[in-house]
């Protein structure tokens, strides 16, 4: 039976020698949140399952009131987090599953994604592997798209610096990624090329080391594009890239 506690908090379960709630027991908060497990010296302790009054619902384990240790965190809007929590953030290692079908598994740090860990984008199969800072992709990594790889560093969730694509035909082409607004020929190139920029983000311009240059030009269907070279078995190929301006 529910016996009303100081706060306004109803409570039923064991009690230690004090009065306070130890053991098993389950209580109603006043703001309509409910838990129901383990208690040590009046303080959520141990295995329980806590329920919000919007939806939310954690099961896993509790120290001193707080998400710490293993758990499951089941989100309002259909997405889950499964793993190590440090006082009532996501912290060490976890799979969090995105609402759009996405998933993250890897190290957090303070309830970010910081550390290494493997981005799957569910829509298009591709995959990132490597590192993240702060919930950012950064550091050294792999883009691993359906039939080719991109290795190299990214700062801020963009490429930089010098990388290589890998394709499954048995292809590396090697080269270096560099912000558009450092690149000044392909600027006069381009008219109105920072329209491709998403969120007033630079612009990443990938340049092939086996040519001096990349050749840019606009596609009939207004789509810009470029032609970059690579080697297949001794043969000089050539690839084309294209990219939708933004509307």
């Amino acid at each position: 039976r529910y016996q009303v506690g100081s706060g306004g908090l109803e409570y039923e379960g064991d009690r230690n020698a004090a009065g306070e709630r130890h053991g098993h027991g389950r209580a109603r908060l006043p703001n309509g949140d409910t838990y129901e497990g383990e208690y040590a010296n009046g303080l959520r302790n141990g295995l329980g399952t806590y329920r919000f009054k919007n939806g939310a619902r954690y099961i896993g384990e509790f120290f001193e009131n707080k998400k710490h240790g293993q758990g499951i965190f089941m989100y309002p809007d259909g997405s889950k987090y499964e793993g190590e929590w440090v006082a009532d953030q996501r912290h060490g290692n976890g799979v969090y599953y995105y609402m759009n079908g996405d998933t993250y598994t890897g190290e957090w740090l303070s309830h970010y994604r910081h550390g290494q860990g493997t981005y799957l984008y569910a829509e298009t199969g591709s995959k990132y592997v490597g590192g993240w800072v702060n919930g950012q992709q950064e550091g050294a990594a792999e883009l691993i798209h359906l039939n080719h790889r991109y290795q190299g560093k990214f700062v801020n969730g963009n490429p930089i610096g010098v990388g290589k694509y890998v394709f499954d035909i048995g292809c590396e082409q090697h080269g270096e990624y560099t912000h558009l607004d450092q690149v000044n020929n392909i600027i006069q190139t381009i008219p109105n090329v920072r329209k491709l920029s998403k969120s007033g983000q630079p612009i990443q311009v990938w340049s092939a080391s086996l040519i001096t240059g990349t050749v840019y030009f606009k596609s009939p269907t207004a789509l810009v594009c470029a032609f970059v070279s690579c080697r297949v078995n001794k043969n000089l190929a050539w690839l084309l890239y294209c990219a939708s301006p933004a509307t």
